[in-house]
This record gives C-alpha cells, sequence and structure tokens, in this order.
C-alpha cells in the first residue's frame, strides 16, 4: 500500500487546483515489467487500469527533475509505482500531476525544493506554472533545462 500526498492550490473567486496521488517506492535492482525509465536505474510505474497520456508525462517530468538526487541515493534501483491519482475535473489540469509528484517526492525522500510552483495570474485569469530552472519541460532543447 502506498501513501497518499494530497495537492491542494486554492485562489479565491476562481476555485483552485487539486490532485490526490497515491503511491509507493520500491527499491530493488529489479526493473519493473512495465513503466518508463526515467534516469539511470530510476523507473516510474503507474496502476494497472493507466493513467491519462498527459498525466504520464507530467508524472515522469516531475520525476525526472529529482531523479538524479534519487539515482544517487538509490543505485541499486528505484521504482516508483504510482497506485493511484485522483482529481475533481473541476479542480485539475494535468500539470498538477507534476505538483503532486514533486510534493511526494519531497516528503517521501526529504528532498530539496526545485522551485516547481503555480500562481494565478489574475490579470490573465489563468494558472501559470514555473518549473523551477526548466523553460520548456518537454523541449529537446538542453539549454533550457
Amino acid at each position: 500500500m502506498g501513501r497518499t500526498f494530497k495537492y491542494r492550490k486554492r485562489t479565491a473567486g476562481y476555485g483552485g487546483l487539486a490532485a490526490d496521488l497515491e503511491a509507493e517506492a520500491i527499491a530493488s535492482g529489479v526493473r519493473p515489467s512495465y513503466g518508463l525509465q526515467i534516469h539511470k536505474a530510476v523507473h516510474l510505474s503507474f496502476p494497472q487500469e493507466g493513467v491519462h497520456w498527459k498525466d504520464a508525462a507530467w508524472l515522469a517530468f516531475s520525476l525526472s527533475l529529482h531523479a538524479p538526487a534519487l539515482s544517487s541515493d538509490y543505485p541499486g534501483g528505484l521504482t516508483i509505482q504510482v497506485v493511484s491519482l485522483t482529481f475533481p475535473l473541476s479542480d485539475y489540469r494535468s500539470e498538477v500531476a507534476a505538483l503532486a509528484m514533486d510534493g511526494w517526492l519531497r516528503e517521501e525522500f526529504g528532498l530539496a525544493d526545485l522551485g516547481m510552483s503555480v500562481v494565478f495570474d489574475r490579470a490573465a485569469e489563468k494558472y501559470v506554472f514555473r518549473w523551477g530552472g526548466t523553460q520548456s519541460p518537454f523541449s529537446d532543447d538542453t539549454a533550457t533545462r
């Protein structure tokens, strides 16, 4: 059974963002039979029922930012097994999966805050996500990482 991290961001007058991520860490040199290799021997696995591809991408992105530190701490291998990702449709964007994973990882392993956050831009009436030192999360341009 995994541990659940509850991500919540409330904005007065505009609602908010929310997601619950239940995951568990499995220290093992055995590569999971399904999932993604994130960095060296750090892997990400998903529930059998799967997750939406956008959620999977954001979960993997968030783990990738912490993966070098985890790889150093777990040279024999580490799998982060997502048990579930639940959220109210009214308070969710797929980027929230990254913030939930970041919170889960920092609590589980005592990792440093890498600057992932979200703020509400009242003038534009939208949420603006920040990814620490990463400007374009899914760009192959290494100058932006």
